[in-house]
């Protein structure tokens, strides 16, 4: 993302009072600028005014790069982390984002209903496998006609960037980032099968950019 997006949105995020803790500021800064996510996402989702349901939203980053990229679609972002729930309102109601909303759920054990496009970024490594696959069978019943299911995972091979992705996760959880522990890597195959299985078409692509991480972006739809 460019320089002057990133910092535009990573405003929001910044304390009020010179004195105020800064952390969010510099994650959303950073987080925009070096993750190839978010242009891969907003190229994605681009062309499509389904309704999207971002879940493991964290603090909302995705709603912030959609708008600014001229996407108005209707989103709610969804998480278990409570505090970056309230991030998120906060920040979303400074920059008067429009038709957003932000709610904490946790998927382990509530799926909330939904029809449209389906975010999951960075999120079924912290399900059981079994789990997982229940969560695609039900974003893929989610999708209609116009809708788009957006996947980012790490492919657990071990090759370096694989363990290193790992590591990281593992590295994230411990320092209380993420309220759960990466429980269950399935592979990319894996998962485009499950959604080609369920009647969806599927691409597959590398979206580590300059990054160690071993993640790919897989895009579905109805065929």
């Amino acid at each position: 993302m460019a320089a002057d997006d990133a910092r535009a949105i990573a405003r929001a995020f910044a304390p009020q009072r010179p004195w105020g803790h800064r952390g969010n500021y510099y994650y959303a800064l950073f987080k925009l600028r070096s993750d190839p996510l978010y242009p891969g996402v907003l190229t994605a989702l681009r062309g499509s005014n389904a309704p999207l349901l971002d879940m493991g939203c964290g603090l909302g980053l995705l709603a912030h790069a959609l708008r600014r990229d001229g996407q108005l679609m209707p989103y709610r972002g969804v998480d278990n982390d409570g505090s970056k729930i309230q991030c998120g309102r906060i920040a979303a109601e400074r920059t008067a984002l429009a038709d957003t909303g932000f709610e904490r759920i946790d998927l382990l054990a509530t799926v909330p209903e939904h029809h449209g496009s389906v975010a999951l970024l960075d999120v079924l490594q912290y399900l059981p496998a079994a789990a997982q696959t229940a969560l695609l069978q039900r974003v893929a019943g989610m999708l209609g006609a116009h809708g788009r299911l957006v996947i980012r995972m790490a492919e657990p091979d071990h090759s370096r960037r694989g363990v290193i992705s790992r590591v990281t996760d593992r590295a994230a959880n411990l320092i209380g980032w993420m309220r759960s522990r990466p429980r269950d890597y399935l592979d990319v195959t894996t998962v485009r099968t499950q959604l080609q299985q369920a009647g969806l078409s599927v691409s597959v692509s590398p979206l580590y950019g300059s990054t160690p991480f071993n993640n790919w972006l897989l895009v579905a739809q109805r065929d």
